[in-house]
């Protein structure tokens, strides 16, 4: 098995050496990560090995397809670098004796936290995805399990478009999307910003950023969520996190979970930002649905996995004290220059 293993890592390095632009590099990953890719026609070789040969060989593959999608990042830096040099060499305008001008600025709390989430989540295998803003609406509610006469809807108050699209109102609405572009195994992050039409008040806005996160294979259970989210919060805020998960619903998972943090603003005495209970709302999860799994064109007989939608604008207020959410939107200097983190 060793040998298909190699084999397959070979040709794709070979595959790398004649890519110079974007399509040609997107026809590569396609034929090595994509749903009918070469990596995971590997798992078919493993139906006739005993089960602890299929552990083995598993996670050879994983640990094989996250090597190639850590090298296919890494070639498309590299492109979209050197194109940006290419754009500055035949600039006129352009005098490379001046000397560089000192860079003013700090990245805003909530990519601060975004980018450190990030982080965490590609050492344990996750791969970044963007995702799109304005959405179709089966995309933002019928493929998470949100038929138009579900109540649910009216639990998002949404900003519809003229052309019949959404601003989507969740991350959730690129789910379907990924999952028939990558298929089973798959381990996803993808961050965004969302709207709703809701009353501004110190916890709600009408512009929030969340961060999405799948993680589909086989045998998945709620032991793996639960040890995820753990590992992301103490992460997150270097120390142990007092947590409580109860029972949520969301049509798109089942069963379905509120996992809430004790608020870092007030201690969990109560405040406005927590709504006075000392406990904040911060991670909706749960099992994906198997109608959701099922509309992502994945396998119920072979993968499970789990699901979940981490407010990005709320872990930042936690973490950084902010106790009104209005600040982060305000554009003000004054406040948001105190998060001294140069950009780069």
């Amino acid at each position: 098995m060793d040998n298909n293993i190699n084999k397959v890592l070979e040709e794709f390095e070979n595959d790398l050496k004649t890519v110079d632009d974007e399509k040609a590099l997107e026809d590569v990953r396609l034929k090595y990560t994509g749903k009918k890719g070469a990596v995971n026609n590997l798992m078919r070789l493993m139906a006739d090995l005993s089960a602890e040969a299929k552990k083995t060989f598993g996670a050879e593959v994983n640990e094989l397809k996250n090597k190639v999608e850590s090298r296919l990042q890494t070639f498309k830096e590299s492109l979209e670098y050197n194109a940006i040099m290419r754009e500055i060499n035949n600039s006129e305008n352009f005098d490379f004796s001046l000397p560089e001008r000192e860079r003013k600025g700090s990245l805003h709390p909530v990519t601060l936290v975004q980018i450190e989430i990030e982080e965490i989540f590609k050492q344990m295998g996750f791969i970044i995805e963007d995702g799109n803003e304005i959405e179709t609406e089966y995309n933002n509610f019928e493929a998470v399990n949100i038929p138009k006469d579900h109540p649910a809807r009216d639990m998002q108050d949404t900003y519809f478009l003229n052309n019949g699209q959404v601003l989507k109102t969740h991350t959730s609405a690129a789910q379907n999307r990924l999952m028939k572009k990558y298929g089973a195994p798959l381990r996803v992050l993808f961050p965004g910003r969302c709207f709703r039409n809701e009353n501004v008040d110190a916890c709600h806005e009408n512009t929030f950023f969340q961060m999405e996160g799948m993680m589909i294979d086989k045998n998945i259970s709620i032991a793996n969520l639960i040890y995820f989210m753990k590992t992301l919060l103490s992460e997150v805020f270097k120390q142990d996190i007092n947590v409580r998960l109860r029972p949520g619903f969301f049509p798109f998972v089942e069963p379905g979970f509120e996992l809430d943090m004790s608020c870092a603003v007030c201690g969990g005495v109560g405040c406005p930002t927590c709504k006075h209970s000392g406990w904040l709302e911060l991670v909706p999860c749960g099992m994906i649905h198997p109608a959701v799994l099922e509309m992502g064109g994945i396998d119920l007989n072979e993968y499970s996995g789990f699901a979940f939608g981490l407010g990005l604008t709320r872990l930042a207020m936690m973490k950084y004290g902010i106790k009104n959410i209005r600040v982060l939107n305000s554009g003000n200097l004054k406040t948001l220059s105190q998060f001294k983190t140069k950009l780069y």
